[in-house]
């Protein structure tokens, strides 16, 4: 396994910890009628740095959607139900990359905090992982 990336038990593991009983300051996730926002998504993702409880939850929460979005992504794909969005290079980047690059995509993309999660996360990921585009050939 590649360091950096998570067995399906270390994500349970990590999604368990938001279980429990939740304090009074554990970080909440503003949803609309559809769901969770990608502004909401991004600050839950933002709190990567901390070792405690409420710090761990958010990030369980947030490699938890990233991770959901992708693996519903691919099935659609090889599905042939709809063309990818985006392509994820060859290595992958780790979770840990993927997480900072989808913060910082939402900071920068203001207009975007109001969408449901999953739509933020496949802009983001169209953004950050394009596919190629097949060349054309010239015409003559």
């Amino acid at each position: 396994m590649r360091p950096g990336t998570l067995p399906a038990i270390g994500l349970a593991a990590l999604l368990a910890l938001g279980a429990g009983p939740a304090p009074a300051q554990a970080p909440t996730a503003p949803t609309t009628p559809a769901g969770v926002t990608t502004g909401a998504l991004a600050e839950l993702c933002a709190q990567g740095g901390g070792t405690d409880m409420i710090s761990a939850a958010a990030v369980g929460y947030c490699r938890g959607f990233l991770i959901g979005v992708g693996q519903m992504h691919r099935e659609i794909v090889a599905g042939r139900i709809r063309p990818a969005l985006y392509c994820i290079p060859d290595p992958s980047p780790t979770i840990e990359q993927a997480q900072a690059s989808f913060v910082a995509w939402a900071k920068a993309n203001p207009d975007e905090a109001g969408q449901t999660a999953a739509i933020g996360l496949l802009r983001w990921a169209a953004t950050a992982y394009p596919c190629p585009q097949p060349a054309r050939s010239a015409r003559r």
